[in-house]
């Protein structure tokens, strides 16, 4: 064999080398991919289908715009439990509390909320919340002219006393006029047993003011239960802002079978305290800047930065894109609840170009039916909440207290 004639090793190509171990991890990977599918398949077989199962099976199926197929897993959940304390009675609570509250309709409504949950807390007495008579809003309605003040407390009555005014008995009874004081935002239970609760022992009566998210949003479950029962059974319309309100609704279904509730918040005070900007150049800078001045502890703050993190409530002409983009069409019938929007007609016009459908609680009630309420915005609040409520589908351009009520109501 010593004859043969020697050969000389050729080197291997480097690009020979990695197209020969690409091949072979795709050969290898061609039976992997199978392998590993079918595994997939069997294994689905055996295990429950959770709801990303069935999502990923009916990607393809059509969608109905007008119903969430999730809907049916939602329940209620503000019954009380089996186990809970009944009310303190009256003769042996640890004293009366005042409350007053702040801002419009819904923010209020949060903190008649948790002016029950604190009465609780503090085994007090609660006096029927007072409204407020002269935020932004100038409305004068007292609690009864909203809501049906009888309800409220029979309704309450096995979670909290509720008194409509303090005795005269007890009034005469005190050396000094009741006690007020301001408690920190988001306080938790402890706060209000610890700072509030021996001042109240000590004076008998006292009063929380500027009540509005003076309570932590983390409680145990039976009060979190409570602010349910509150805020969706024992907080409602008298009869005349009911009645309107299903007058508008049934005027909706008489035009469509389906109607879209947009709660579009697009006030000036609104724009201002949001700190963005909405493409209406020099003049809405100036007349925001002179709005938000009214609030003197408000941050700087960066209208591109807010936008950036959706922070921004939508213009109404973002708001019919999105109603577009979801797939509703021009033929769609929408409701709009708003006060005054800033920029008027012009800036509403974009969205009635979009959907020509459009209506408000103006364009449906003739003029003697609205003219008891008109000098009330708590009230023609009231009535749009009803609308809303009722609505097929509901939207908000912004985060606030009405929009975040109704997610929670629907």
């Amino acid at each position: 064999w010593n004859h043969w004639p020697c050969r000389r090793r050729l080197p291997l190509s480097w690009t020979l080398f990695c197209g020969m171990l690409l091949f072979t991890f795709g050969f290898i990977s061609l039976f992997t991919g199978h392998m590993a599918s079918d595994l997939e398949w069997y294994s689905q077989r055996f295990v429950s289908k959770t709801s990303w199962y069935y999502k990923k099976v009916r990607y393809h199926a059509p969608i109905d715009i007008w119903k969430s197929q999730y809907s049916e897993l939602y329940y209620g959940c503000s019954n009380r439990s089996s186990n809970s304390l009944p009310a303190v009675r009256k003769q042996s609570s640890n004293g009366y509390l005042l409350i007053a509250t702040s801002g419009g309709l819904n923010q209020q409504r949060t903190g008649i909320t948790d002016a029950v949950v604190v009465a609780r807390i503090l085994n007090a007495t609660l006096v029927v919340p007072e409204l407020d008579h002269h935020s932004y809003w100038k409305d004068d309605s007292d609690f009864n002219n909203i809501f049906d003040l009888d309800w409220f407390i029979s309704s309450l009555e096995k979670d909290v006393p509720i008194v409509k005014k303090v005795p005269d008995k007890v009034m005469r009874s005190m050396d000094k006029p009741p006690y007020t004081m301001r408690v920190p935002r988001k306080s938790e239970p402890e706060y209000y047993l610890e700072e509030v609760l021996p001042i109240l022992l000590r004076r008998q009566v006292l009063q929380l003011t500027k009540f509005d998210y003076r309570l932590a949003n983390d409680l145990d479950d039976e009060l979190q239960k409570l602010r349910c029962r509150v805020n969706y059974h024992a907080l409602r319309f008298t009869k005349h802002i009911t009645n309107l309100g299903y007058r508008l609704v049934r005027r909706m279904r008489k035009m469509a079978q389906r109607y879209i509730a947009v709660h579009l918040r697009f006030e000036p005070d609104m724009l201002a305290f949001s700190g963005c900007y909405f493409g209406g150049g020099d003049r809405e800078r100036h007349e925001l800047s002179e709005i938000r001045k009214r609030w003197e502890t408000l941050p700087e703050s960066s209208p591109d930065e807010e936008r950036m993190r959706g922070r921004c409530p939508l213009t109404p002409h973002e708001v019919g894109i999105l109603l577009q983009a979801l797939g509703f069409d021009n033929a769609t019938y929408i409701y709009v609840a708003s006060g005054e929007i800033y920029g008027g007609e012009a800036t509403l016009r974009p969205l009635r170009d979009i959907f020509p459908n459009f209506y408000t609680k103006e364009m449906l009630l003739a003029d003697e039916e609205l003219q008891s309420l008109a000098p009330f915005s708590s009230r023609l609040a009231a009535i749009d909440y009803v609308v809303c409520d009722e609505s097929d589908v509901f939207v908000t351009n912004n985060n606030g207290n009405m929009a975040k009520i109704l997610a929670g109501r629907r």
